[in-house]
């Protein structure tokens, strides 16, 4: 019996036209080095400090703490143009399949690659929050546990904050590789979504559960 459900926001739940990707190339580029985007996929659903530190390592840069620190708030300031430019938007069918799950006496939460300062306002923009008693159980960013994905620390807080102690009641969606990787470290049903950039090929090539079209598919596997 499931009990929880954990998702990934952006690519995941939301959509933000992949503008976090462009975010993250170029705030990392504006340091000087430069980089790819395999590289940066590699890197997508992972903590964005941490991300951004990698690549401006693998290109060959100085990741000193000044650097990363400088290269964040870079980040942050580029997102917010970009969304307001393209505000993001739910993916299709994603709130009724949280009001479904929830209906059902599901947990709902999300866990995200963001810090909170960046997950917050672009649950703002959604109408997205906590006190939503249809659609929200739990919110963890990356940077309230000691470490981002592919570790664990998110879905098992995510499980901590609503009360679910067995791995096996639980569901991790995301549409990236480390969100895989971090729902099998933590133990969980680990559940590929095809709403980000990778295809069905790329995602079940490493360790999953499920690959589905969307989050919007989650009620009927569970049915």
């Amino acid at each position: 019996m499931i009990q929880l459900v954990a998702c990934d926001m952006a690519g995941t739940t939301i959509d933000e036209h992949g503008d976090v990707y462009l975010a993250l190339a170029r705030c990392v580029e504006e340091t000087g080095v430069t980089t790819t985007a395999e590289a940066v996929q590699e890197w997508m659903g992972a903590d964005k400090v941490e991300a951004i530190t990698a690549l401006i390592e693998a290109g060959g840069g100085a990741a000193t703490p000044e650097v990363v620190a400088a290269a964040f708030t870079r980040f942050k300031e580029l997102l917010v143009e970009f969304y307001d430019a393209n505000p993001p938007v739910a993916l299709e069918g994603v709130e009724d399949a949280f009001r479904e799950l929830r209906r059902q006496g599901i947990k709902v939460a999300l866990t995200t690659g963001f810090s909170r300062d960046v997950a917050e306002p672009l649950l703002e923009r959604l109408g997205w929050n906590v006190d939503d008693d249809n659609l929200l159980d739990a919110v963890v960013c990356s940077d309230e546990v000691a470490a981002g994905r592919p570790a664990p620390h998110m879905i098992h807080r995510a499980m901590e904050l609503t009360g679910v102690r067995d791995v096996r009641a639980v569901i991790a969606a995301g549409d990236t590789v480390n969100d895989l990787a971090a729902a099998n470290n933590a133990g969980v049903m680990a559940v590929g979504v095809l709403t980000g950039k990778l295809d069905g090929d790329a995602l079940a090539a490493h360790p999953h559960h499920h690959i589905l079209d969307g989050v919007k598919d989650i009620p009927a596997l569970l049915s």
